[in-house]
């Protein structure tokens, strides 16, 4: 941003980030990409060690979540306009946090049922999100900002993801203490993955937080169209 305010014709403005509903969305978005990265990063591990699964199963299980994106997708638009994108935001959130909750709470003699379920809880919430993330933000930028505005939620959606693969996939490696968590023993990565998820629930929190403040007022009114996330 220090280079942005010197530029003449910046790509950026910084005045546009001075708008709170617009950082708000924009740290939400990291944290909650943060957190769906590490389902994909710690999934894998749990399903295979301490569950047990093959490469086959493993994949399948792990196709429950983007399978809940795909067909949430729509209905979320929808709910979007008419409870309005910031009341549908923060039920997101915390149907996030109760998928993180349980994640980490669930009993490992449930099985794979009860890693898959939690997870499609954690997924639901996020789809709801996204959705209404993206509707509010985009419904609060002007004309010929949208395009900027656009590329920062991908930006902060993308660094959320990096932060999941790496901070939290190191997180996960310590918990369960070993640098190899492939060939970790089950009881290790067990506890590797409940203290992630502890960590992911912590984060959706902040989230909520932030989502919840008056800065997030103005987005409460319902948007005029939903946005895919």
């Amino acid at each position: 941003m220090a280079a942005e305010r010197r530029s003449p014709a910046p790509l950026v403005r910084p005045a546009l980030l001075r708008d709170g509903a617009l950082r708000a969305g924009l740290a939400t978005s990291a944290l909650v990409s943060t957190v769906m990265m590490t389902t994909l990063v710690v999934g894998p591990f749990h399903l295979s060690r301490a569950l047990g699964l093959g490469p086959a199963a493993v994949g399948l299980a792990m196709s429950a979540g983007p399978a809940v994106v795909a067909l949430a997708g729509v209905p979320a638009g929808r709910l979007a306009d008419r409870l309005g994108a910031g009341h549908l935001g923060v039920a997101g959130l915390v149907t996030m946090a109760v998928g993180a909750i349980l994640v980490a709470l669930t009993p490992l003699r449930l099985g794979v049922a009860g890693y898959v379920l939690p997870v499609v809880v954690l997924t639901l919430g996020y789809a709801l999100f996204q959705t209404a993330n993206n509707a509010g933000v985009m419904a609060g930028a002007d004309a010929d900002r949208r395009g900027v505005t656009s590329g920062l939620l991908t930006l902060s959606r993308n660094l959320g993801l990096v932060t999941g693969a790496s901070a939290m996939g190191a997180l996960f490696a310590l918990a369960a203490g070993t640098s190899t968590p492939a060939g970790a023993p089950p009881g290790a990565v067990v506890t590797g993955m409940r203290t992630t998820f502890a960590v992911a629930a912590a984060l959706i929190a902040v989230a909520i937080l932030i989502a919840a403040g008056p800065a997030l007022s103005a987005r409460a009114t319902p948007s005029p169209r939903g946005s895919a996330p």
